[in-house]
């Protein structure tokens, strides 16, 4: 059975931004413990690794001394501040260096939850850009120094928290596991001409700068906890993966990494451009109740005015010349990104979820169906997610014949998540195997417990988008559920690839090779209950040739 933390009850669902569809589906969230700093003169502790002692670990890190927790065979510091509060005139500025504190700080509770809807009852707090460490005790035989794996949230950089997940049992492989939190919604991703009076000169994506900042703290300290700043890999799954591919081409994070990790993330390729962001953020501002569209009006306006007004979702980030010069699609195309070793992969059937909510995440933005998907609605439902012609809605909807799935709402599940993920993701492996060594999954445990939203549609039921976080990680804040014998066995092997390919940059491990993606045989893994598996049927399964075709 997987073993889990129990998590303070103060942590909310992880969940993606879904609107109002979502109220029922998170949790009760109850109050955070604030940051506290505890005088302690008596503690004396080195700049290098966290030193112990019977009541806790204690380590120097930019700002001052903190004092985390040992459980079992892992060390973790909570709630460790990477940059000052982006608070009053720092609000939508890019990140400033933490600023230092006296005494020995708390490090045992998770800072406040970044402002997001839908609220919490106890509140957030814009005071958020905080991270957590979760590191072995003691390093595996023969390794001085452990490799570090940053892990960014998803959640349609509207909601989340790097609390949602707990790193216990990834830590335990041989890693020291980072999760951050970052400026989420129109607090992280509005765009403005009037933000855009700073140094750099570009507006719109500060959640990206948030993320570069907490990498850079993370070269600066991580040695402190045995990691290895030589050695990082940044990972994030949906939201959090696309914030990689970001990542990989913005010059801003050059050499902050060495390998990376998408997990369903390839669904936008293509960014906004300054102009069209800077056109939403007019609208926005407009409707927050800044008609006069001043920077002094939005950074008056309450954090909760401000995301009450958000739209459905963000597509970060947007081409501002600076954070980002061009899509991560024409830019790794080209090969024009930071070339580090890949991990790219997506789930079976990733637009589930999204049609049993009514939405579908088409041209990398979460959109709502018009209706229900019935025999009679099908085609018209395929052109308004999709935007094409009836024409082309016809051709897909031939593609995808309602009669072979049972369903219209399965038969466009399908459709959808092949047009949306599967495709895009192998379209990435194909650019980036030809710059860097690349390595492309399948989430295929169709048995998997859906611990998020319940499935209406099946059966048969399908591995959908977030179904294998579990798998990697505690979440202790999802719904509750329990692994069988088989897909424990599935979650130890996808660990210990995860841990081995921060370790090494390739992800293969004493129980399997793991192939290399090429153009010519285009194999990656399946991950299956009963184990992995090479397939070369990826493209052919997911109707990808159509898609392309499609245009």
């Amino acid at each position: 059975m997987q073993t889990q933390k129990t998590a303070p009850p103060s942590r909310r669902p992880v969940a993606l931004r879904v609107g109002i569809v979502l109220l029922a589906l998170l949790g009760v969230v109850a109050g955070f413990s604030p940051d506290t700093v505890v005088p302690d003169a008596a503690a004396n502790p080195s700049k290098g690794h966290a030193q112990h002692s019977h009541r806790a670990p204690v380590v120097e890190v930019d700002g001052g001394l903190l004092r985390g927790t040992v459980t079992g065979d892992v060390q973790e510091f909570r709630g460790v501040p990477y940059a000052a509060p982006p608070l009053g005139s720092l609000r939508w500025r890019p990140p400033q260096r933490v600023r230092p504190w006296r005494g020995i700080r708390d490090a045992s509770a998770f800072g406040p939850v970044c402002p997001q809807a839908p609220p919490s009852p106890n509140g957030s707090s814009e005071d958020c850009l905080a991270l957590n460490v979760t590191a072995p005790t003691r390093a595996p035989h023969g390794r001085r120094a452990l490799p570090v794996l940053v892990w960014i949230h998803g959640g349609g950089y509207a909601i989340g928290e790097g609390a949602d997940y707990d790193a216990t049992q990834l830590a335990a492989e041989g890693t020291v596991v980072v999760t951050i939190n970052y400026r989420l919604g129109p607090l992280g991703f509005l765009a403005h001409p009037a933000l855009a009076r700073h140094r750099g000169g570009a507006s719109g994506n500060y959640g990206l700068m948030d993320q570069q900042a907490a990498l850079r703290w993370v070269q600066r300290n991580i040695g402190r906890f045995g990691g290895d700043p030589r050695n990082v890999t940044i990972a994030g799954q949906s939201a959090g993966g696309l914030s990689v591919l970001n990542q990989l081409v913005s010059p801003g994070a050059r050499g902050l990494f060495q390998r990376a990790v998408v997990q369903s993330g390839a669904f936008a390729p293509k960014q906004e451009s300054l102009r069209q962001g800077e056109a939403d953020g007019r609208t926005f501002a407009e409707a927050a109740g800044c008609p006069e569209q001043t920077a002094e009006c939005l950074r008056a306006l309450p954090a909760s005015t401000l995301v009450a007004n958000e739209p459905l979702s963000y597509t970060p980030g947007i081409v501002d010349g600076a954070v980002i010069r061009e899509s991560v699609g024409s830019a790794i195309a080209a090969g024009r990104f930071h070339r580090v070793p890949l991990v790219n992969g997506s789930n079976h059937e990733e637009e589930r979820i999204f049609t049993n909510l009514g939405l579908s995440v088409s041209n990398g933005a979460t959109v709502a169906l018009p209706g229900p998907i019935t025999v009679d609605s099908y085609e018209d439902v395929i052109s308004t997610t999709l935007g094409v012609s009836a024409p082309k809605a016809a051709a897909a909807a031939a593609e995808y014949p309602v009669e072979s799935y049972g369903s219209a709402a399965l038969a466009f599940s399908a459709l959808s998540s092949d047009a949306n993920f599967s495709c895009p993701a192998l379209v990435l492996d194909r650019a980036a195997a030809k710059y860097v060594p690349t390595y492309g999954y399948e989430f295929n445990d169709d048995t998997a417990p859906e611990r998020f939203v319940p499935d209406a549609l099946g059966p048969p039921y399908v591995a959908t988008h977030q179904t294998e976080l579990q798998y990697l990680f505690g979440l202790p804040n999802a719904a509750p559920a329990t692994l069988t014998p088989s897909q424990e066995a599935l979650a130890r092997t996808m660990r210990s690839a995860w841990a081995q390919f921060a370790a090494t940059g390739s992800p293969s491990t004493r129980q399997g090779t793991w192939p290399r993606f090429d153009d010519r045989r285009e194999r990656i893994l399946s991950l299956t209950s009963t184990g992995p598996v090479v397939d070369g049927t990826f493209a052919e399964r997911h109707h990808c040739a159509f898609w392309k075709a499609f245009g």
